[in-house]
């Protein structure tokens, strides 16, 4: 069965994706863990879970909740750390999915750290897992722990420092991943795409907290958490639209996409590719559902190429 939907392909970042569906960071481990219950070869493409300079256990268990407008997590950036990934991971990316690109979410607790991850993750794939890793996603809504502990991403020294510094250890394209809840999203994108950002991810979580009223206690181990699913979809799409009017670099548009108009929702407010995480977790055959639908949209309303409506929102103000 073959996967290339002409209408669907898109170019972002000197990247060529097939289709503009992507996994999203956190849902799709490395890629194998999935590999028997998700068609992989389908999507455009995947953010691997966090990979940190040091391994990190996470946060307690249980690490997630639902409730009726989605899912609430504190996983905690849980993973085996930048070297393990370097071993484990990279040389099964390098080979297992040919067409299908392949993005790292780096994490960082001080400015320093997401460049030395790059750079390890950098040189692994040059040096023996070529075609493992196509590009960077960096989370900046780590809090800096040098700094107090406000999230990078809030901070415009530290993001256009943290970008700066990431943009000198590779030449891959970054992705700069942003919170909605940050004061004024469009300047901080502004900073990211200064500094040497590629693409900017919008939106991270929004926290929340879930209570088990039985027990009288957060339905997470670690209290509260990031707050993803539907209720995420008009944050997200309002959050890529206000991006969109500020800065003229691809968007990778995340939160509450359940359909392809959920989808669409994310491309006419202006984002090049979009991202699937919840509806996954849910339904794992939700992302190839999703793709296969905007191929059917595109064709029952002539659309040759759904890149021509990538930021045609009309708002009248």
């Amino acid at each position: 069965m073959t996967h290339r939907r002409p209408a669907l392909a898109v170019q972002v970042a000197g990247l060529e994706f097939q289709n503009p569906i992507v996994l999203a960071a956190g849902t799709a481990a490395y890629g194998r863990e999935l590999a028997e219950v998700v068609d992989l070869h389908a999507l455009g493409g995947l953010v691997t879970k966090a990979v940190s300079p040091l391994p990190r256990a996470g946060a307690a268990a249980p690490r997630m909740a639902e409730f009726e407008g989605g899912m609430i997590n504190a996983v905690g950036l849980a993973n085996p750390g930048v070297e393990a990934v370097r071993r484990e991971h990279l040389p099964w990316l390098a080979t297992a999915l040919p067409g299908v690109r392949k993005l790292a979410n780096v994490v960082g607790f001080a400015v320093e750290e997401f460049a030395d991850v790059v750079a390890q993750l950098d040189e692994a794939v040059n040096a023996q897992s070529a075609g493992a890793l196509d590009a960077y996603e960096l989370n900046v809504s780590c809090p800096n722990v040098k700094a107090g502990g406000m999230e990078f991403g809030a901070d415009p020294t530290s993001l256009a420092e943290v970008v700066r510094r990431a943009r000198a250890a590779t030449t891959r394209p970054l992705f700069v991943k942003l919170s909605p809840m940050l004061p004024d999203i469009a300047r901080s994108a502004a900073i990211a795409v200064d500094a040497g950002a590629d693409a900017l991810t919008l939106v991270n979580t929004i926290p929340g907290l879930v209570i088990d009223v039985e027990r009288r206690a957060p339905a997470l181990g670690f209290g509260t958490g990031g707050v993803s699913g539907a209720a995420l979809l008009p944050v997200g799409v309002l959050a890529t639209w206000k991006v969109r009017r500020a800065v003229r670099v691809p968007l990778l548009g995340i939160g509450g996409v359940t359909s392809a108009a959920d989808a669409l929702q994310y491309i006419v407010a202006g984002a090049s590719l979009v991202g699937i995480g919840t509806a996954m977790l849910r339904d794992p055959r939700a992302p190839e559902r999703v793709v296969r639908d905007l191929a059917r949209w595109c064709e029952r309303n002539g659309i040759a190429r759904l890149t021509d409506l990538v930021g045609s929102l009309e708002v009248r103000t």
